[in-house]
């Protein structure tokens, strides 16, 4: 069994087949989604999926492209979610100096002010970071005391996972991983320790090779466990064990365990 443990399950991109896809997912051994907020509207909408579907999960969360926009009764809003037993984390949270589609000066203040809202509510966090690991590792650091959580798509280099696995944090790892020219992040996970590692998607984005740009889904995340296991020269269940196993811890999955 696998966990897909980063999806866009409300992506307008399944309006026409969600089902579908839902039951492709478990025909193919995956035996939980973590679908994930990156507004209120999307959280809204996690949690409501995950509200109708067995084996689904949400997180809730305000991405930094969307932090301009962000009211103090927005993160009340988010504590309300996370009342709700579905609700497994904080997230999609975090810094992108890539797109800036926010000022950076906003982006800090939200993901700060979620850091301490997935700190009180004793939540993980599900951290997005493009251009930004150096800031990401010195904020998690700082702030390091009474959280926990996932750098998602992980895109550093082995110091910076290094450090992230040393703070309790898990690296996760995407399509990417299977890109026939990502050999800087296959020789990465040769070197990573399986117990610090999750599985996933990031569907609808990001679609592991042989379906590199098309529509991701969830039953595409054994592509990606896959490789992993010919990378580091393990059996496809071994690493399925472990990193279902990881995400249960994570994410209080207490079946799974």
């Amino acid at each position: 069994m696998l966990v897909d443990t980063h999806a866009h399950l409300d992506s307008e991109q399944y309006d026409g087949d969600r089902e579908a896809v839902i039951a492709r997912a478990k025909a193919a051994g995956v035996g939980a989604i973590v679908t994930v907020g990156v507004d209120l509207a999307s959280s809204r909408a996690a949690v409501a999926l995950a509200q109708q579907h067995a084996g689904v999960y949400a997180t809730v969360g305000i991405h930094p492209h969307d932090a301009a926009g962000v009211k103090a009764d927005d993160l009340d809003e988010l504590e309300r979610l996370c009342a709700e037993p579905c609700v497994v984390a904080i997230g999609e949270i975090g810094l992108d100096f890539y797109r800036n589609w926010s000022p950076s000066e906003k982006q800090r203040e939200v993901f700060l002010a979620q850091l301490n809202l997935a700190r009180q509510l004793d939540k993980p966090v599900v951290i997005h970071d493009r251009d930004a690991h150096g800031e990401i590792l010195a904020t998690l650091k700082d702030q390091a005391d009474g959280l926990r959580g996932v750098l998602h798509c992980f895109s550093g280099d082995l110091a910076m996972a290094s450090e992230a696995l040393e703070m309790g944090f898990y690296v996760s790892l995407a399509g990417p991983v299977t890109f026939r020219n990502a050999r800087e992040l296959q020789d990465l996970v040769r070197q990573l320790p399986l117990d610090g590692l999750l599985v996933e998607t990031d569907c609808p984005f990001l679609a592991p090779h042989p379906h590199r740009g098309k529509r991701n889904e969830p039953a595409y995340v054994r592509l990606v466990a896959e490789q992993i296991g010919a990378l580091k020269e393990l059996p496809l269940q071994e690493v399925a064990e472990v990193t279902t196993h990881n995400a249960a811890q994570l994410f209080g999955l207490g079946a799974m365990t």
